[in-house]
């Protein structure tokens, strides 16, 4: 068997075909008193070919796998961009190879406004039905849309919980898919809860229900300036860009993905997969 790619762990400027690099954060809270838990997140894929082909979803699968996560979560953006150049690939072989992730506590996903907007299916049903959802099915992945899991951990349990995309139909100038009152609805009252949401814009609510969002959707702005992103697709500009973003007792890690939207260029930013532990104190 060939063992898996070894991930970088240095910062460096990214080719269009660089393997991702290994990116931790850290994220300390008072309200923790489960076991530390670590928590893989594969985000942005928008598998297409030649970017980011099924075979190099595989390389990453087996990668992921190797961390010995004890969480992994795929924050949506499963499809190409339609105006990447490049050829898409179907949502089921994508989902099929992502089958093949593994971690003690699960494997759950939620979609991106790509895998709604450039879904055939979703266009061609009015958002009725989705290629991505379907597939996840039956897949062994979780699929959150606006719903919470109660995942047991070291004799006690955290909940995550799922928004589906808010800008599923920006296009349209209609709103998102989320809705949040119905994500936490069987979340306890001050329980511990972890939230992955595709957009990292939801943060600026400043819902307290959860601790730490997860999310996406930016690529890091997909070309980093000496820390100016001026192509981050956010209503708040690069505040949401990419990494470890806090306001009080809140956190939230943001992906720079694996994949590209536009045109396949990442400057400064390189494709990366996050691990993120959890743990008391801060």
């Amino acid at each position: 068997m060939t063992p898996p790619p070894r991930l970088r762990r240095h910062y460096a400027p990214a080719t269009m075909l660089s393997f991702p690099r290994l990116t931790s954060h850290k994220v300390a809270h008072p309200g923790w008193h489960l076991p530390d838990l670590t928590i893989a997140v594969v985000a942005d894929l928008h598998v297409c070919i030649p970017w980011t082909p099924l075979a190099r979803v595989e390389r990453i699968v087996a990668a992921v796998n190797a961390l010995g996560a004890d969480l992994i979560l795929l924050p949506g953006d499963f499809l190409m961009d339609r105006n990447l150049p490049g050829r898409a690939v179907p949502a089921a072989p994508i989902i099929d190879r992502l089958g093949h992730l593994r971690a003690p506590l699960g494997v759950a996903a939620v979609l991106g406004n790509h895998d709604w907007w450039d879904c055939h299916l979703s266009r061609q049903t009015d958002f009725a039905r989705n290629s991505v959802a379907e597939a996840l099915e039956g897949s062994g992945i979780h699929h959150l849309a606006n719903r919470a899991m109660r995942i047991g951990h070291g004799g006690d349990a955290f909940w995550l919980v799922g928004f589906d995309s808010q800008g599923a139909r920006k296009h349209l100038r209609l709103p998102g898919f989320h809705r949040p009152d119905d994500a936490f609805a069987a979340v306890p009252d001050g329980a511990p809860a972890i939230l992955m949401a595709h957009e990292p814009d939801y943060f600026a609510e400043g819902d307290a229900r959860a601790f730490l969002q997860i999310s996406g959707h930016t690529h890091g702005g997909q070309a980093n300036l000496f820390g100016w992103r001026p192509m981050t697709p956010s209503a708040y500009g690069g505040r949401y860009a990419w990494g470890h973003i806090r306001d009080g007792a809140r956190h939230m890690i943001v992906s720079a993905g694996i994949g590209y939207s536009g045109v396949p260029l990442r400057l400064f930013q390189p494709p990366e997969i996050v691990m993120v532990t959890v743990t008391g104190g801060g």
